[in-house]
């Protein structure tokens, strides 16, 4: 029957799928799961939308004109589904994420080309309304809260690729800082099954991965079934063979219990690197952000961490231009960062979000002060980053080598301080730790030749 066997092979033949992702390591998790759903219906992964049969925007709602640069990018692939449809191919167009949850019903409103809109608490049932879509039938929208459902259903299995693998482990956020839209597009905050966080890490770790980033809105608001918190579920997963080394990322300065402080001077694998966004130095200005907490409380807090673990790196968020925002607010926010010492830090200058508080703030700060202030800030934490680089030549440090260097006979990897680390070793060290001598520094990056002894 030559009519069936040429239907089977077409049924049978892969769909090419591309996911673009904007934003946090949250999105770039959440799209390889998206990847992983859609694998059953064929989907294999493209490096570009030209000639894609689905094409995925997992937006983020954070960063400037983020929703602008949406409608854009859809201006483009309405484009492109035209000529797509004009050849006799169809192209499929979903919006995912923070946007897709803050501006659904408006963005199936605005443009016709977009097939699938889907909140980043409903992406499991992806491959439902894409294969509805396929019908060119049924719901479009799926943009409610359901968290425990999403991830029951998306099981443990991960098409992982490299050594290092991000793995979600809380989402949402009950804080409301006034700048924010997260507790309006992500939820309330939400805890996984420490059960199902672990049978996702044993499985990464069995296809060879040996750092783990568990991420989370607010990661260090985990709560366990046991009650032992995200310290009680990284001693948890550092028992796991194989799992070398465990970071975290982002946490809240309301939630660095002193049990997590505590994991990082016991834990040999949760390494010396700690992300804790303070976002400004001046008291007034934080309750102004709804920050609950103060420049004092977040100073001791690392003090305490550094007790801990005295090689601690230490890296941050900043918002310069914060309505109200005075100059000598700005200089206590200089001031911290002299006082604590950054080893890294992301800095951006203040937006306005629909919806949230801060956008109706009297004290807009003009957008000149808020290029200058952001200016001077990156020059003190750029100073600050060179100097702890500086730090580590001379040291020997264990590197995981991720992949090969952008030489031939270098490969690259990670310091215990996330620093990237570029030494002349052979390929077959990748997905190794081993101890490198650090030999040279840039700002962005150190160098580095093999020792003697390896991991």
């Amino acid at each position: 029957m030559p009519g069936l066997d040429r239907d089977c092979a077409s049924a049978a033949a892969p769909k090419r799928l591309f996911i673009k992702t904007y934003g946090c390591q949250m999105n770039v998790y959440d799209s390889e799961r998206m990847a992983d759903l859609l694998a059953p219906l064929g989907y294999v992964a493209s490096d570009t939308a030209e000639g894609a049969d689905l094409v995925v925007l997992n937006t983020c709602h954070i960063r400037e004109k983020a929703t602008e640069k949406v409608y854009s990018e859809l201006g483009r692939l309405k484009a492109m589904k035209a000529r797509a449809r004009a050849a006799g191919g169809q192209m499929l167009l979903a919006v995912a994420g923070c946007v897709a949850q803050a501006e659904g019903a408006e963005i199936m409103a605005r443009q016709s080309a977009v097939d699938v809109v889907v909140g980043p608490q409903s992406y499991h049932r992806l491959p439902e309304l894409i294969a509805r879509a396929h019908r060119a039938a049924g719901e479009r929208l799926a943009a409610d809260f359901a968290p425990r459902e999403k991830f029951d259903s998306l099981g443990v299995a991960r098409g992982a690729t490299g050594v290092s693998a991000f793995l979600t482990v809380q989402e949402g956020c009950d804080k409301f800082c006034t700048f924010c839209v997260v507790p309006y597009t992500r939820g309330a905050e939400y805890s996984r099954p420490a059960a199902a966080i672990e049978s996702e890490a044993r499985a990464l770790a069995a296809k060879g991965v040996r750092e783990v980033t568990l991420l989370g809105q607010n990661v260090n608001a985990y709560e366990n079934d046991d009650g032992g918190g995200l310290a009680g579920l990284i001693r948890r997963l550092a028992a796991i063979s194989g799992l070398d080394r465990i970071r975290y990322t982002t946490s809240h300065p309301r939630d660095m219990d002193e049990a997590l402080i505590a994991a990082h001077g016991e834990v040999e694998s949760l390494m010396p690197y700690l992300h804790l966004p303070v976002q400004c130095g001046s008291d007034r200005v934080l309750k102004l952000m709804n920050r609950g907490h103060t420049a004092e409380h977040y100073r001791r807090i690392v003090e305490r961490a550094r007790a801990a673990r005295p090689d601690l790196a230490l890296s941050g968020d900043f918002i310069v231009g914060f309505p109200g925002e005075r100059a000598a607010d700005f200089e206590d926010t200089l001031s911290l960062v002299r006082d604590v010492g950054y080893a890294s830090a992301f800095s951006f200058k203040y937006s306005r979000r629909p919806g949230t508080p801060a956008a109706a703030m009297a004290g807009q700060v003009e957008e000149v002060e808020k290029v200058d202030r952001l200016a001077r800030l990156r020059s003190l934490i750029a100073g600050q980053q060179a100097a702890f680089n500086a730090g580590t030549v001379g040291r020997t440090a264990p590197v995981l080598f991720e992949k090969p260097g952008r030489r031939d006979g270098q490969v690259t990897g990670r310091s215990p301080w996330l620093q990237a680390v570029h030494c002349e070793a052979p390929a077959s060290l990748i997905g190794a730790i081993a101890p490198v001598e650090i030999i040279g520094a840039s700002p962005g990056s150190l160098s580095g030749r093999l020792a003697r002894e390896r991991a």
